[in-house]
């Protein structure tokens, strides 16, 4: 049995540059055959059909995305998600899909949970023919995949990455500069006995907040214990697991700073059901302002990311790539999206 086609990319064994000519010769048809096959015409014998489809697949042709787009108007996007749970995710594809209905874009959407390995997903959108692909976190920190796209000639967008690639799109936040601003604020109510729960640790941004966390601590003369420091894991469930550990401890924290909104709900339910009272005995913070911070009560105070209007500038700078605009000067950039410290119920300054 031969190497899955994700394998063959990423050892840089496959051809990413076959030709449809190289396709016609190999199947012992003209380059007009091949393209009547790839385009679905009808009047094409099915025998002829059949060799053209075996050397594309032999051979590892995957049409040109970006001819395509240039000739048909029409960019091809890829889309990935890892967390189908997120609270994240719904303002994601809203700004997605709004972007993509504004420009004419082609948007195709890949969870990367179905799958068993990541880089399955990523073939799965090269073979579609797409010119770009939108890689949400983990992906887009992931060098094995940013080398699977360049073999293919597929140009990466990387979504909300905190260590962005030299010479790789990227659309992000400053997550140093929010956790700072959440536990300045926290200092500021009066508060000492600060525990931090992290995110995934396979993600930058989960290491760049955490290391915003602790280094505004220090500047504030606050030691942070490693008790009050616990594993998360982005997940309603594994924020959970932190509470219990934080709240189960002799010398309990007057606040909680989650890394994300979905496990500072989760520390807000744990604290509920053990009947402490927020925000009066414990202060609670979350991170992104998603759905969930102001639905449940008390409201969560949290810093706000504009992830549907990032998700837009995402698809449109991908779209961009994927038809190569050369006076696109938007190209390769940098974009830092602005944070806002959203304050409600659910901080306050600490008892007595």
């Amino acid at each position: 049995m031969g190497r899955p086609a994700w394998e063959s990319l990423l050892s840089g064994k496959r051809r990413p540059s076959v030709t449809l000519h190289d396709v016609a010769k190999h199947a012992g048809v003209s380059s007009m055959t091949v393209s009547r096959v790839i385009n679905d015409y009808a009047f094409i014998s099915e025998a002829a059909r059949a060799k053209v489809l075996k050397s594309i697949d032999e051979l590892g042709y995957r049409p040109n995305a970006v001819a395509r787009a240039t000739r048909t108007g029409v960019a091809q996007v890829g889309v990935l998600y890892s967390n189908p749970n997120s609270s994240n995710l719904s303002a994601f594809l809203m700004g997605a899909f709004r972007k993509a209905g504004e420009i004419g874009c082609q948007l195709l959407i890949e969870p990367t949970a179905a799958h068993p390995a990541p880089a399955r997903a990523v073939v799965k959108l090269i073979e579609a023919g797409v010119g770009a692909v939108v890689l949400p976190p983990p992906l887009c920190d992931d060098p094995k995949i940013l080398k699977l796209l360049a073999a293919a000639g597929v140009e990466p967008v990387s979504f909300t990455t905190a260590r962005p690639s030299p010479g790789v799109t990227s659309v992000a936040i400053d997550d140093f500069a929010g956790a700072a601003m959440m536990t300045r604020h926290l200092i500021e109510l009066g508060h000492v006995d600060i525990a931090f729960v992290r995110g995934d640790p396979t993600h930058s941004t989960a290491t760049r907040r955490e290391e915003g966390f602790r280094a505004t601590m220090a500047q504030a003369g606050l030691a942070v214990p490693d008790a009050h420091v616990v594993e998360g894991a982005f997940t309603y469930r594994s924020g959970l697991t932190a509470a219990r550990q934080l709240l189960g401890l002799r010398r309990r924290p007057s606040a909680i700073f989650a890394c994300n909104d979905d496990m500072a709900a989760a520390v807000s339910a744990v604290a509920h059901g053990l009947g402490i009272a927020v925000p009066t005995e414990l202060s609670i913070a979350g991170f992104d302002d998603t759905p969930v911070a102001s639905t449940i009560w008390p409201q969560l105070t949290t810093i706000h990311q504009p992830i549907a209007d990032m998700a837009a500038t995402a698809v449109e700078l991908a779209a961009g790539l994927a038809r190569r605009d050369a006076d696109d000067d938007r190209s390769r950039k940098h974009v830092l999206a602005d944070l806002t410290l959203m304050v409600r119920q659910s901080t306050a300054s600490p008892a007595g």
